[in-house]
């Protein structure tokens, strides 16, 4: 079933209707050729709820759905985890920001820290942030997402230390940190509802003043095993390990 994303006040619950506008009305009928009477499912991308609906009517500037059922959608990993991104290189965010979308990541912070090798010009970062969010969107839509994950502007190393104060559990993934008993025990203390923060290191990773003053703030550095990673393949593995942990996890 196909999945699309509209604003709140597209969705008319009192009168059983959702409006769908702009490019998807192009996109349902002329690309995907639906017709009066086919079901779809529309999301806000905020309230993490699957509007379940029926096609009434397509005009040539909106698609007319009549709204059958509301529920809540299952698709959301019961965790909250932010990506703290160091910017890397060419076009490979927009690489990481599509697959971690698909993982479950709720929100994608770059990050630019000592190592990294792109600096973002100032006058172009909405232009690319604008350009990371339909990323995001494009993704939240093939995997079925309730929300559509936030790319939020770039923060300073330090200043995402900060933020991530406010979570309840955050990991940096080092290649000298401990093994991986200590890892399994920092992850297998995870539990539904819990805020968590992961930061990861452009090419060539963190430096070690970098690494104390995450510890500092609280941050655990935590091993990927024994192969170095690509600093677009790091996060993934994280979101998929903490997936595969709680998936399920306070939905019986």
């Amino acid at each position: 079933m196909y999945q699309f994303f509209v604003e709140e006040s597209q969705i008319h619950t009192q009168e059983h209707r959702v409006l769908i506008t702009g490019s998807d009305v192009n996109h349902i009928k002329n690309v995907l050729r639906m017709r009066p009477g086919e079901e779809i499912s529309v999301s806000n991308g905020r309230d993490g709820r699957d509007y379940r609906c029926g096609i009434l009517e397509l005009t040539e500037d909106v698609v007319i759905c009549e709204l059958r059922f509301i529920r809540e959608s299952s698709n959301e990993l019961p965790v909250e985890v932010t990506l703290y991104q160091g910017l890397p290189k060419s076009d490979k965010l927009e690489l990481i920001i599509q697959k971690c979308v698909e993982l479950g990541v709720t929100r994608i912070v770059p990050v630019q820290t000592k190592r990294c090798i792109m600096k973002l010009d100032p006058k172009k970062e909405e232009s690319k942030r604008a350009r990371w969010q339909g990323i995001a969107e494009a993704a939240a839509k093939q995997s079925k997402r309730g929300i559509i994950p936030v790319v939020e502007r770039q923060e300073t190393f330090a200043h995402a230390l900060e933020e991530s104060r406010q979570l309840d559990l955050v990991l940096i993934p080092y290649e000298l940190a401990e093994g991986m008993e200590r890892t399994r025990a920092l992850l297998g203390s995870v539990k539904p509802g819990m805020r968590i923060g992961i930061f990861i290191g452009p090419e060539g990773g963190f430096e070690e003043e970098e690494i104390r003053l995450a510890e500092a703030s609280g941050a655990q550095p935590i091993t990927l095993g024994k192969r170095i990673l690509r600093t677009e393949t790091a996060g993934m593995v994280v979101l998929g390990w903490l997936g595969y942990l709680t998936e399920g996890l306070g939905q019986e």
